[in-house]
């Protein structure tokens, strides 16, 4: 589950995609070259956000997961929303729930995470990261929307969700 707290109240949903992100190996990861300003939340320490803009438009949340030194996180992709739902809504623009966190600019425009939260720790206030409901079956693919290291396998969601941005 990822929940944030604001001001404005509680929205959270359960996650169903995810993507790697490894230095070293991975030329679509941030960290790939070297720790900069951008990137210095991926280098640790873990149970952080690296929370970034991208195509001038969208926030996206990762989850740093490394002991700190480490550059690596998971990317969010999608969500199952289950609390904040009205909330989630007025800040997407959108009545369709399906539509609500189907994406990981989505889900951050519908939590309300954006450049504020970039290095937040993920045991709260804002951001939090809790156990939910146990996953039966995980489908791995490659990862979509990046144009290096599209061959490497680490997009991960669950099967059968009807809440994934794309099977």
């Amino acid at each position: 589950m990822l929940v944030r707290e604001s001001p404005e109240g509680r929205a959270a949903g359960r996650i169903v995609e995810t993507e790697g992100y490894v230095p070293l190996i991975d030329p679509a990861s941030h960290a790939y070259r070297r720790r900069t300003n951008r990137n210095a939340p991926m280098w640790g320490p873990p149970g952080r956000a690296y929370v970034y803009f991208t195509y001038g438009m969208h926030y996206m949340v990762n989850l740093v997961t490394e002991p700190e030194g480490q550059a690596a996180a998971v990317l969010v992709r999608a969500l199952e929303p289950l609390d904040g739902v009205d909330l989630m809504r007025r800040r997407r623009g959108v009545d369709k729930v399906r539509l609500l966190c189907s994406g990981p600019g989505k889900l951050c425009q519908a939590l309300g995470i954006g450049a504020a939260l970039n290095g937040a720790a993920l045991q709260g206030p804002d951001l939090l990261v809790l156990p939910g409901d146990p996953v039966h079956e995980i489908v791995s693919t490659t990862r979509i929307g990046i144009t290096r290291g599209v061959d490497l396998p680490w997009r991960f969601y669950e099967a059968g969700s009807n809440w994934v941005s794309r099977r």
